[in-house]
Parts: structure tokens; C-alpha cells; sequence
């Protein structure tokens, strides 16, 4: 049958396939807060990115999808909330690391690290508390004497860079994934937020929210990639206390040969498509599937 493996048992044949391909991405992480301080905050870890194929399946039995929620930035001297785990069978993803807010320091650990806030402990970023490593650290809060910028969030590929004077760290960049048949990059960390007025760093590639350079609310992570939120500036006088942006919500994938029926069953809503030989299935909320 083409170099795909059948059984014969009981006169039909097992249709089902025995494997899978999966990419689990777990919700990413808020930054962090500002307040009073004109110091930026750490920007949030991405969500966990596992993949991996010739995972193995049973028919009959349902498998359970779960997709995480992005978590909340902090407010004030809050940290950012982190994400919620995504699963797929036995696979968890880690969600990420919330950022450091000004008054608190470090970020969390997770999928990839919540990027430290800078004052008034000037914190370090975090190691990700996961196994199998699914992310990076987030960076430091800025060493400066004066006007200091928050660290970036970690992504799936790169550590967060660390705030440097008034300006915040980049967020580490994602990982690139073609499960879906076209290149997409995901699980990118968040920008840490500047000194007010200064340059607020950059979301990291994969969804990452950038930081805020001015006293409003840093930029949200893009939904079902995983990406963290952006951090903020401090307030100026006169200004408001402002919130870290949101983590983005993660997203479960999986594909296998399309010689092998569909599943007999799905919950959740996936989107399903059968291009490049692949019967795929999408997941943006939680389900399950049955093959």
C-alpha cells in the first residue's frame, strides 16, 4: 500500500494511523507592571514550544486537546500572570513566565522566562523551570545608574536581551514550525519596557508584544502563537500607573499522512485540512480527538 503500514485483523483493515506528528505551543505570559518609578518592566515569557513526530496513538480511545490561556499583565507592582499549560496526550507545554514589575525585580519561570523589571532591585531574568526545555531565560533589568530599562521576555529559540540604560531588551525571537504546510513562526517572548521616553524593546519574532516607551499599556502577544506581552514605562509626574500587555493564548497541532482515515471523532472545533499529503488538525480551544 505504497510504504504505508496496514494490519489485517478480523477481515478489515486498521485505518487509523499509528502515529502523529504534534506541535504544542502553551499560553504565554504577561509583562509586567509600572508605577511610580520611571523604570520599565520585564516583558513576558513565551509560551512552551514541544514538536516532534512518530508519536504514538491508539483508535478508540480519545485524546485529550488542551489549549492554553495567554496570562494577564500586572498592574502596578505586580509581576505579570503567567500562561497556561497546553497538552496534547502526555505532551505539556509549560506556559509562560510572567515579567517583573517595577517594585518586584524578577520575572517567573516557565516555557520561557518573564524578563526582569529594573528598579529597584534591578532582578535578574529567569531559567525556565521546564523538562524537556521548551524556551529560553528572560533578560535582566538594565544595570544603569539611572533610568533603567525592564529585560525582554525569553522565546522558544533566543533568551530575552537585557534592558541596557533607559532602554528596554528585546524579546527573544519563536521557532518556526510547517506543520500547517506553510512556515510560521511562534512562542515569541515580549519587549521590555523603557525608562519613560526611552526605547522600549522590541517583541520577539512569533507573536511577541513590544514595550511600551511611554506611559500606556505595553502591547498584548499575538493569540494561538504563544507570543508574551509587552512591558511598560513607569509613570511620568503627573502620569497614570499603567499595566503590562497581555500574553498571547497558545494553539495544538497535530498532522499525519492522509492514506490513514480522518478521526472518527473531534471535539473543541478544530480546523481541519487535507493539503501536502497531511490530514491536519488545528486546535484553538480545548477538545479532544478520537481516531
Amino acid at each position: 500500500m505504497s510504504g504505508i503500514l496496514s494490519a489485517f485483523i478480523g477481515g478489515s483493515y486498521i485505518s487509523s494511523p499509528p502515529t502523529v506528528e504534534y506541535l504544542v505551543v502553551a499560553g504565554a505570559a504577561g509583562a509586567g507592571g509600572a508605577g511610580s518609578q520611571d523604570s520599565g518592566s520585564g516583558g513576558g515569557g513565551a509560551g512552551g514550544f514541544r514538536t516532534a513526530s512518530g508519536f504514538a496513538v491508539s483508535p478508540g480511545s480519545a485524546i485529550t486537546v488542551t489549549v492554553g490561556a495567554g496570562g494577564a499583565g500586572g498592574f502596578v507592582s505586580e509581576k505579570g500572570v503567567s500562561g497556561s499549560d497546553s497538552v496534547f496526550s502526555t505532551i505539556t507545554s509549560s506556559g509562560g513566565g510572567g515579567g517583573g514589575s517595577v517594585g518586584t525585580g524578577t520575572g517567573l519561570n516557565g516555557g520561557s522566562g518573564g524578563g526582569a523589571s529594573s528598579s529597584p532591585n534591578r532582578g535578574f531574568g529567569n531559567t525556565p523551570s521546564t523538562s524537556p526545555s521548551q524556551g529560553n531565560n528572560g533578560g535582566t533589568g538594565s544595570t544603569s545608574a539611572t533610568r533603567y530599562g525592564g529585560g525582554g521576555g525569553g522565546g522558544a529559540s533566543a533568551v530575552g536581551a537585557n534592558g541596557s540604560g533607559s532602554a528596554g531588551g528585546n524579546g527573544g525571537d519563536g521557532t518556526a514550525s510547517s506543520i500547517t504546510g506553510a512556515s510560521v513562526t511562534y512562542a515569541g517572548g515580549g519587549g521590555g519596557g523603557s525608562y519613560n521616553g526611552g526605547t522600549a524593546g522590541t517583541g520577539g519574532a512569533g507573536g511577541g508584544g513590544a514595550g511600551s516607551s511611554t506611559n500606556t499599556t505595553g502591547t498584548n502577544g499575538t493569540a494561538n502563537l504563544g507570543g508574551g506581552g509587552g512591558g511598560t514605562a513607569g509613570k511620568a509626574t503627573g502620569g497614570s500607573a499603567v499595566s503590562g500587555g497581555n500574553g498571547g493564548s497558545g494553539i495544538v497541532i497535530i498532522r499525519y499522512a492522509d492514506s490513514f482515515a480522518a478521526a472518527t471523532a473531534t471535539t473543541g472545533s478544530p480546523t481541519i485540512t487535507v493539503t501536502g499529503g497531511y490530514r491536519i488538525y488545528q486546535w484553538t480551544s480545548s477538545g479532544s480527538i478520537t481516531f
